[in-house]
C-alpha cells in the first residue's frame, strides 16, 4: 500500500510540474516577440523570456542530474536563444513536458545529491526536488505577472500565485 501511495505521490507532483510549463506556454503563445524578449521601462532587467530561461534550466539540470543521481542547478547553459526566441522557448517547454511525462526515474522517490555551492552535494530526493521545481516555477511566474503588467497587458490574479496561497484566500474569503 505504501509504495502504491509513493507512486501517486511522485505522479501527482510530475503532474503539477506539466501543468505549470503548460501554463507557460499558454504565455508566451499569448504574447508577441517583443512582450516576451524587452523589459518594461520600470522593470529593467526583469524579461519574460529571461524568467522563461531561467525556470526551463532548472527543469533541465534536474532531468540531466537524474541520470547519476547529482543535480547542480548552478550548471544551467543560458541559452539567450530561449530568453529572446518565443519559438525557441516553445520547443523547450514542448522537450521538458515530454521529458516529465516519459523519464521512468521520476515514477519512484530515488534518493539524490544536489550541488549546494561550497557544500557540495546534499541528500535530497526525486520528489522534494519536485516540489522545488513546483515553487521555483511559481515564484518566477509571479515575476513574469508582474514583468507583462508592466507591459500593460491583463494577467490572470490568479497566474504566479502559490496554490497554498490561493488556497488561503478561498478560505478567507468563504468565511
Amino acid at each position: 500500500m505504501e509504495n502504491n501511495t509513493l507512486y501517486i505521490r511522485q505522479a501527482v507532483l510530475v503532474e503539477v510540474n506539466i501543468t505549470w510549463l503548460r501554463q507557460a506556454l499558454a504565455i508566451v503563445q499569448s504574447i508577441d516577440d517583443a512582450t516576451f524578449s524587452t523589459s518594461p521601462h520600470a522593470l529593467a532587467p526583469h524579461r519574460v523570456g529571461g524568467h522563461l530561461r531561467h525556470i526551463l534550466e532548472f527543469y533541465e539540470c534536474f532531468l540531466d542530474g537524474l541520470v547519476t543521481g547529482r543535480i547542480d542547478y548552478d550548471a544551467r547553459k543560458r541559452d539567450e536563444m530561449v530568453e529572446n526566441s518565443r519559438s525557441a522557448a516553445t520547443g523547450k517547454i514542448c522537450s521538458i513536458i515530454r521529458r516529465l511525462e516519459t523519464t521512468l526515474n521520476l515514477r519512484r522517490d530515488s534518493a539524490v545529491g544536489v550541488r549546494m555551492e561550497e557544500f557540495g552535494y546534499l541528500p535530497s530526493s526525486v520528489g522534494r526536488e519536485l516540489q522545488v521545481l513546483s515553487s521555483h516555477t511559481i515564484h518566477h511566474f509571479a515575476l513574469i505577472a508582474m514583468t507583462l503588467r508592466a507591459h500593460g497587458l491583463a494577467v490572470n490574479p490568479d497566474f504566479g500565485m502559490a496554490p497554498s496561497t490561493l488556497r488561503h484566500l478561498a478560505r478567507k474569503a468563504a468565511a
